[in-house]
This record gives C-alpha cells, sequence and structure tokens, in this order.
C-alpha cells in the first residue's frame, strides 16, 4: 500500500520559513509526479506545487509569488517543499501527493492518485 507521510510542519511567526518534507514508500517513487496542496479551514483544498518525475520541471500556483520552492530527491524517495516569507494567511494543512500520469489540469486535485495524511503549518502574526 501506497505510503507518503508529510512532516516538518508547526507554529511560525509571520516571516519565517519552514521546510516541509514528504516520505514516500511502497510504489515507484521516480516514475512520479510529486505535489502539495493545501487545506485552511472552511476552505476547499488547493494545489501549492508540482515537480516532475525528473525534476528538472516544476509548477506553482499564483499565490507562491517566488516564496515556495519544491524539490525532490529520488534516492531518499523523498519530496520537500520550502516555504519562506510565511503570511498568516498560509496556515492551511499541507498534502503530499502523487499524480502517476502528468495532467495539464493538475491544479484540480482528483487528479491525483496519492494523498498523505497532512501536516499542520499555522502561520502566527
Amino acid at each position: 500500500q501506497v505510503q507518503l507521510v508529510e512532516s516538518g510542519g508547526g507554529l511560525v511567526q509571520a516571516g519565517n520559513s519552514l521546510r516541509l518534507t514528504c516520505a514516500a514508500s511502497r510504489f515507484t517513487f521516480s516514475q512520479i509526479n510529486m505535489g502539495w496542496f493545501r487545506q485552511a479551514p472552511g476552505k476547499e483544498r488547493e494545489f501549492v506545487a508540482l515537480i516532475n518525475p525528473s525534476g528538472e520541471t516544476t509548477y506553482y500556483a499564483d499565490f507562491v509569488e517566488g516564496r515556495f520552492t519544491i524539490s525532490r530527491d529520488n534516492a531518499k524517495n523523498t519530496v520537500y517543499l520550502a516555504v519562506s516569507s510565511l503570511k498568516t494567511k498560509d496556515t492551511a494543512i499541507y498534502y503530499c501527493t502523487g499524480m502517476i500520469w502528468f495532467d495539464d489540469n493538475y491544479y484540480d486535485p482528483n487528479k491525483y492518485q496519492y494523498w498523505g495524511k497532512g501536516t499542520q503549518v499555522t502561520v502566527s502574526s
């Protein structure tokens, strides 16, 4: 059974940084597009970032505005999301996700086959 386990979330002050980590197991990680979504209380799950299997191509939501960086280490079956200049509106549960076949509608969570349970990021003012 596929496993995605996120870590690295926490409570931080606005303007600070975090690095979220997602450890993957029980599938061929190096062949899967990996991404991050987030969901704030009372809101729908929204796309944050996506990286292709080789790590050469990345995609970001507009709200990222250069503050987040997605990366991966295929040797370690791990994907990262470095988040900086955090804002209170970045408060959400951040989910690691995997997409087997790349889809241009990568903003749509229904295009992803694998999901972690999430890690909470809370940004205080």
